[in-house]
């Protein structure tokens, strides 16, 4: 089953994919017009999903959120149920306050697999059923319903997210709404920016101010925040485009073909070059 909702004039679309066998050979939003925010549910058994290109354990009963540019297939697209939405239909960045989900949920950099316990999926199960009632009622205030079913859908979705990746004692919301800004910034400046002082000073902290509230929630210094971004980007152009490594030297905001092969090298024990030679797909090479 999928069910979808499009707003002409604004180009939004809110897309709800369900045991959909034909979820697509290659299920993923990186060169293609539009570009949409996924939350995926694994609602069978435990199966494989590769992000990316890299592969990793799909649970049963869990969710998994995946940004706009995010390539990505399920081994099992069966068993998965996917709420979909582009910008255009629902900014998480402009409705931070409402749903607190940007930088966090969306846009940290790491992979966030949430186990859902019963009576979550439980609570999951309803709001799929109101989802699915909306989407097959066609009347004057069906968007404006949709967006806000889907607004509660982020907030338990980062609320699950925050009870398994944050411990308790680390919930000051001044110090994580800076941890979250931070990593809006590199997502949005990465690709020019590479120096925390750069991030600290747009946020009115020092570096080392920085680096102690990203210990309370992240195994990564900020500095390997911005590196991870630079080297996943890397690796994405690498694996699914044609560019040469000069032209993604540039894309990436490095001034020498050399020092960027030596950064790609140090952080993946690979040359960008045999990188791609062992993980390029020809059939996905446009």
């Amino acid at each position: 089953m999928k069910l979808t909702i499009s707003d002409q004039k604004t180009g939004g679309d809110l897309l709800l994919i369900n045991g959909e066998k034909d979820f697509d050979r290659f299920f993923y939003t990186r060169d293609r017009a539009k570009k949409y925010f996924t939350i995926a549910w694994n609602t069978g058994i435990k199966q494989t999903v590769n992000i990316d290109g890299a592969d990793h354990d799909f649970n049963t009963g869990t969710l998994l959120p995946l940004m706009f540019d995010q390539s990505f297939t399920f081994e099992r697209p069966t068993d998965i149920v996917a709420w979909q939405f582009n910008r255009e239909f629902y900014c998480v960045i402009d409705h931070d306050a409402e749903v607190s989900c940007a930088g966090f949920l969306f846009g940290m950099g790491d992979i966030l697999f949430i186990r859902l316990d019963d009576p979550d999926q439980y609570r999951l199960k309803l709001l799929l059923d109101i989802f699915t009632q909306e989407l097959n009622t066609q009347d004057h205030i069906q968007n404006d319903m949709l967006i806000m079913l889907l607004k509660r859908l982020i907030i338990i979705v980062t609320k699950l997210a925050r009870a398994k990746y944050i411990p308790a004692e680390k919930h000051r919301d001044q110090k994580l709404d800076i941890f979250r800004k931070f990593n809006l910034l590199v997502e949005v400046n990465f690709r020019n920016e590479h120096s925390v002082n750069y991030y600290a000073g747009l946020l009115n902290k020092s570096p080392k101010t920085l680096s102690n509230i990203f210990s309370l929630y992240n195994d990564k210094t900020p500095q390997q925040v911005i590196q991870a971004r630079i080297v996943l980007e890397a690796k994405r152009l690498l694996y699914y485009t044609t560019r040469s490594v000069k032209q993604i030297t540039y894309e990436l905001g490095f001034e020498d073909p050399a020092y960027f092969c030596n950064f790609f090298k140090r952080h993946t024990k690979q040359s960008p070059a045999v990188f791609r030679s062992d993980k390029a797909l020809p059939e996905l090479i446009k």
